[in-house]
């Protein structure tokens, strides 16, 4: 049975998406607030420079925030940076409890959060819908553990593993509600990278125009030709890591991974790729000799095999979207 704190936790989490495709590279956060008298209100991150999702739902509720509950899907930040700290407006308001989803990983948060509100007398909880959380700000998570880009690599592929025909030519693999949902994960993406024999073959755009949201930056590794539509674009002639670490500094969360077969190997076999995203279409290319999903050689047993695991599948028309994760060590 869900009780109320999931209940209100998951209403967070709805709210919080209103706030993915406007505040990046902050996280987008969602707040609700219960008064004592069971009057609910809510708030989600603005863009950058404006009020956060607590600050938005104290607003909301006004005087009804004394004595009320707040949750919260990320650990309100406790620093003055564009706008003052969210603990200090919460502690203002009254507000007797808060309830979080996660703890903010970034260091000038960190825990401090939660102690200043425990400091000031405010019952807090962590871990509430903490799985949903973590996947909703999966990239924003990332990126302040690690400094990096959380990197999704997209392929669509027929059902026997091939990404386009032997002579080169990849045209339309899957179908509309699939290519719409591309759209969707690039609005997701601040950056979106792709190979220049992808640019030359294909002339890709690389925008959202099927979505809500913003066009992701867009990077070729190598060079463009003057006249393709990716541009204007970043030429990269470096290393993947040093790309990761550049864009990871610019405050790009998460990178997205279209292709092709040889820049998809590329970010495999360096361990680059945190989340795949494969687009199966029921379609047979036949044979052995058209461009598989990655180039270069098979594993050579078994026991080579690289394995991940299931994080969802959807169905998308006729096609089927399956999100896979590298398996990760115990800690």
């Amino acid at each position: 049975m869900i009780d109320i704190d999931q209940q209100s936790m998951r209403e967070a989490v709805l709210v919080a998406a209103s706030a993915q495709h406007i505040c990046r590279p902050n996280p987008w956060v969602g707040a609700v607030l219960v008064a004592a008298d069971g009057r609910r209100f809510s708030g989600f991150t603005q863009p950058v420079g404006q009020a956060h999702a607590e600050v938005q739902a104290l607003r909301a509720a006004g005087e009804a925030a004394r004595g009320a509950t707040m949750y919260v899907t990320l650990e309100p930040c406790n620093h003055f940076g564009r706008t003052p700290p969210c603990t200090e407006a919460i502690i203002t308001a009254g507000v007797a409890r808060v309830v979080i989803g996660v703890q903010d990983p970034d260091q000038r948060v960190a825990g401090t959060g939660i102690n200043r509100l425990r400091d000031a007398g405010i019952a807090v909880q962590v871990g509430v819908e903490a799985e949903a959380v973590n996947e909703q700000l999966a990239a924003y998570l990332h990126h302040r553990r690690t400094g990096r880009p959380l990197v999704m690599l997209k392929l669509a592929m027929t059902i026997d593993g091939y990404i386009a025909a032997k002579s080169g030519a990849s045209g339309w693999i899957t179908g509309e509600l699939a290519r719409r949902r591309v759209h969707e994960l690039r609005a997701a993406s601040d950056a979106i990278v792709v190979g220049a024999g992808t640019v030359r073959a294909d002339d890709p755009q690389l925008t959202v125009r099927d979505a809500p949201g913003a066009s992701p930056r867009r990077i070729v590794l190598g060079r463009a030709p003057v006249d393709a539509r990716v541009h204007p674009c970043t030429e990269w002639a470096g290393s993947l890591t040093e790309l990761l670490d550049t864009l990871g500094g610019e405050h790009v969360l998460q990178l997205m991974v279209e292709g092709g077969a040889k820049v998809a190997a590329s970010f495999h076999q360096a361990g680059l790729i945190d989340r795949y995203v494969f687009h199966i279409a029921p379609a047979i290319m036949g044979g052995g000799d058209a461009v598989p999903a990655f180039a270069g050689d098979t594993a050579a047993t078994l026991a080579d095999v690289w394995r991940g695991r299931t994080i969802s599948t959807q169905q998308l028309g006729d096609d089927v979207e399956v999100v896979i994760e590298p398996q990760r060590s115990p800690a």
